[in-house]
């Protein structure tokens, strides 16, 4: 019984020769198995190690050193996030005429512009109770007219903020409402998903979710906030959780280091050309509210260094993604097809990563654009022309980081993949070794030949 033709290293077609003519020790190297790829050779493992360990140990090294040690204080200002809060709940709600009270309070939202509709209609006149902090038990009176973008029912939690240099009826407001229950109900949601699909992949996954975040809020953000290079903060940080979260979830492989490695790589390219971009087009980083207020707080710190930090930051999880797919798949048609060599392995692999390119850089780009939608929708009211949208820092600003960062996630596949074939082409005792070294071949136009010993 004659098998199908199996491409070789160079292409060309070659059929292999009847089972029956084979020798009986030979045939397992012919089996299409998809089960866990066979291991490395130990002078690959040994190279890959060469080039990771310094690498991994100038992470552990960087953590140590930028360690914060906690977030510098600061006096509040009572401005934005920068307020004092505690938790609240609506205890009474009463229909009054707005011209009937004086709407002296803040609107619900933080909005400090007057209510259009304050001396007109029926304003709701809530009560709210403070339920923690020194002043619990406490309540005040929240009048909320009826054109105010969020309104309260009573029972509702919410979120007062708490200003201690004013009048005693004026120290408390709300400020927004408490939405922690159904975030954490859909958060238990996602992880019991995770977990049901994908068994203990999807426990590790979570393992290695809330490892990232560790790293986010315990080393990153207050690194930065004492004074150290936003840039340099951002790549040991990325480092640490691109090792991290990739050994977590895939395992200590060779597989999973070639992966490591492509996804260094594209991170360098996209540090490299955000920093000469932003530059280039000279943003600041400071375009809005929230970065004036970080400023304003914190003056020493580089605002257009923070703004590449977010670039490399937010382009590594999609490249996570990239890379050990192309790793997985160059690994899986070697196990398909052992004979396969470099340039078969990497045509093959690259066919796949071109559609792994279309769909992620238009997500990356739709995601993007789904961040900017309302400063788009403000630029399509004042009619403003494309040229115009785009040279604003804001919107140029979401350019750069989208294009830098797909032009890091395109180059991520040939690299990885360029990667993943030389390993598992190199390997001279796995698989590939065994099959290359004993599987007979027929040439021609269907002349049958023994290989010669």
């Amino acid at each position: 019984m004659n098998r199908g033709p199996v491409p070789s290293c160079d292409d060309r077609p070659v059929t292999s020769l009847d089972i029956e003519h084979e020798p009986q020790g030979h045939q397992h190297g012919h089996s299409h198995s998809h089960g866990p790829a066979a291991p490395v050779s130990k002078h690959l493992r040994k190279v890959i190690a060469a080039v990771l360990i310094p690498f991994a140990t100038a992470v552990v090294v960087g953590l140590v050193a930028l360690w914060p040690g906690g977030a510098p204080p600061h006096e509040r200002t009572g401005v934005g996030f920068d307020r004092q809060t505690q938790q609240g709940k609506v205890v009474n709600v009463d229909m009054v005429g707005c011209k009937d009270v004086n709407v002296v309070q803040m609107p619900v939202g933080g909005d400090t512009s007057p209510p259009s509709g304050s001396g007109k209609g029926l304003c709701k006149k809530s009560t709210i109770e403070v339920t923690t902090g020194h002043d619990k038990g406490r309540t005040f009176t929240e009048v909320v007219p009826p054109d105010a973008p969020r309104q309260l029912r009573e029972g509702q939690g919410v979120v007062v903020a708490y200003a201690p240099d004013a009048p005693h009826d004026l120290q408390y407001s709300v400020t927004d409402v408490n939405r922690k229950f159904p975030m954490a109900l859909l958060a238990g949601i996602f992880a019991l998903v995770v977990v049901a699909v994908g068994r203990m992949r999807g426990v590790m996954a979570l393992v290695a979710l809330a490892v990232s975040f560790a790293v986010l809020t315990l080393f990153i953000l207050p690194a930065i906030l004492q004074g150290s290079n936003p840039l340099l903060v951002a790549v040991v940080g990325a480092s640490a959780i691109m090792l991290i979260a990739l050994y977590t979830c895939h395992g200590l492989t060779a597989r999973t280091s070639v992966a490591v490695i492509g996804t260094l790589i594209s991170l360098l390219l996209i540090g490299l050309l955000g920093s000469l971009f932003i530059g280039w087009a000279s943003l600041t980083g400071n375009t809005d509210d929230n970065t004036g207020l970080i400023h304003g707080l914190y003056p020493h710190i580089d605002m257009s260094g923070l703004l590449l930090a977010g670039v490399i930051i937010g382009s590594l999880g999609v490249l996570d993604d990239v890379t050990v797919t192309q790793t997985s798949a160059v690994w899986e048609l070697h196990q398909a097809n052992p004979t396969l060599g470099v340039r078969g392995l990497y045509r093959a692999g690259i066919r796949i990563g071109r559609d792994h390119i279309a769909s992620v850089v238009n997500t990356l780009v739709l995601a993007y654009a789904g961040a900017a939608m309302p400063l788009l929708l403000l630029f399509s009211i004042a009619q403003s022309s494309v040229g115009t949208v785009a040279n604003s820092e804001l919107v140029a600003e979401e350019i750069i980081r989208t294009l830098v960062g797909s032009i890091g996630l395109v180059a991520s596949v040939p690299v990885t993949t360029v990667l993943a074939a030389l390993v598992v082409s190199a390997d001279r005792t796995g698989l590939g070794a065994e099959a290359g070294a004993s599987a007979p071949v027929r040439a021609g136009k269907g002349r049958r030949r023994r290989t010669k010993p």
